[in-house]
C-alpha cells in the first residue's frame, strides 16, 4: 500500500533532502507543490513516484488539488511573515477539507515554544502557526532540531573566519550549542513523515558541544590548531543586537543574526536531553564532529551556500 507525502515548497534546499531520503521507499509516493515546476531538479521530477502541483502559496484551488490523497503534508516553506503565517494557515485549511491527518510545520531550528512573541522575531511566524494548529482537525507536528550546523561556519554568523582559522564567540565559551546537519534533519523528518504515529512536538539532535568543544574538534579533524576569540558576554551582545535594530530597523540582514546567536546560546531554546532520536534508530545523528568530518576545511565557510546547489 502506498503512502503519500505532500511536500509543500518542494524547490527548496531543504524539502529536496527530504525528498531524497523518502524516495529510497519505494512504497512511498510524493506530492510536490510548488510555483515553477521547472525548478525541481530532474532526479526528483523524472521519479515515477513523484507528482508535482503548480500553484502559489494563496492559490486555494490549487493547494486542494495538492493536498487530496495526502497521508501527510510537509511545509518547507521559507520566507517573509506573510509566507510562513497566512501560507501555512491555507495550508492546514486544505489538510482540514481534505482530510489529511497530520501537519508537518516548517518549523525545525531552536525550540521556539519557549519564547515569548517579539524576542526572536524570525520565529514569531511559529508561534502562531502552532496555536493556529490547535483548533484543527488535522494534527500537528512540530520538528525541533537546534540550530542547523551549517551557517555556524558561513559568513552569516560570522563566528568562524577561514583566513585566519579563528572562532569568535559571545558569552564565556562554556554555552551549549546544540545542532543538526540540513541533511540530518532531513533524514529524521522523513523518518516522522511516513510514520503515522508521530503527532506533536518531536525533539533530535545531531550533538551537543560548546564552541571550546567545537574548536577543539576542529583540530582534531584538520589538523589545524583554531584561535578563540571572545567578543564580549551575552549582555553585550543583548546590548548590541538591540541597538542594531533601534538605529536601522530595516536592516535584518545587520542584526538578525546576532538574535539568532542569542537565543540559540543563552540557555532559553535549549531542546534538550529527552530527545525523540532512538525512537528512529535506522537515523544516525551527525555530530559536530561528525559533520566536520564529511566536509573539507576549504569548503566549511561555503557549506551552508553549496546546500542550494
Amino acid at each position: 500500500m502506498t503512502f503519500t507525502v505532500g511536500i509543500a515548497g518542494i524547490t527548496g534546499k531543504f524539502a529536496k533532502r527530504l525528498v531524497s531520503h523518502l524516495l529510497k521507499r519505494q512504497d512511498i509516493a510524493i506530492r510536490g507543490y510548488c510555483r515553477d515546476p521547472s525548478k525541481v531538479p530532474e532526479e526528483i521530477s523524472s521519479s515515477s513516484q513523484v507528482t508535482l502541483i503548480k500553484g502559489d502559496a494563496f492559490d486555494n484551488d490549487s493547494i486542494r488539488t495538492f493536498a487530496s490523497s495526502c497521508d501527510v503534508i510537509v511545509c518547507c516553506y521559507l520566507g517573509d511573515d506573510k509566507l510562513m503565517v497566512d501560507g501555512q494557515k491555507a495550508l492546514i485549511d486544505a489538510c482540514d477539507e481534505c482530510h489529511v491527518p497530520r501537519y508537518i510545520a516548517s518549523d525545525w531550528a531552536l525550540d521556539y515554544t519557549k519564547l515569548k512573541l517579539g524576542e526572536l522575531f524570525p520565529k514569531d511566524p511559529m508561534i502562531h502557526v502552532k496555536a493556529y494548529l490547535e483548533d484543527k482537525k488535522v494534527q500537528g507536528v512540530h520538528i525541533l532540531i537546534g540550530g542547523f550546523m551549517e551557517p555556524i561556519f558561513s559568513p552569516f554568523f560570522n563566528i568562524f573566519d577561514p583566513q585566519t582559522n579563528t572562532f569568535r564567540y559571545w558569552g564565556n565559551g562554556d554555552e551549549i550549542m546544540e545542532g543538526t546537519t540540513y541533511d540530518n534533519a532531513a533524514e529524521f523528518t522523513a523518518a516522522i513523515a511516513v510514520d503515522a504515529t508521530a503527532s506533536g512536538i518531536k525533539k533530535f539532535l545531531g550533538g551537543r558541544a560548546t564552541i571550546r568543544e567545537i574548536a577543539q574538534s576542529f583540530e582534531k579533524v584538520y589538523g589545524i590548531k583554531p584561535s578563540l576569540e571572545s567578543r564580549g558576554s551575552l549582555d553585550d551582545l543583548y546590548k548590541l543586537m538591540h541597538q542594531m535594530r533601534d538605529e536601522s530597523p530595516s536592516n535584518i540582514y545587520g542584526y538578525m543574526s546576532m538574535f539568532f546567536y542569542y537565543y540559540w546560546i543563552n540557555g532559553q531554546t535549549l531542546v534538550g536531553t529527552d530527545l525523540d532520536n532512538e525512537k528512529y534508530p535506522a537515523v544516525k545523528p551527525v555530530s559536530w564532529e561528525d559533520f566536520m568530518a564529511q566536509c573539507p576545511v576549504q569548503a566549511l565557510p561555503a557549506a551552508f551556500f553549496a546546500l542550494s546547489g
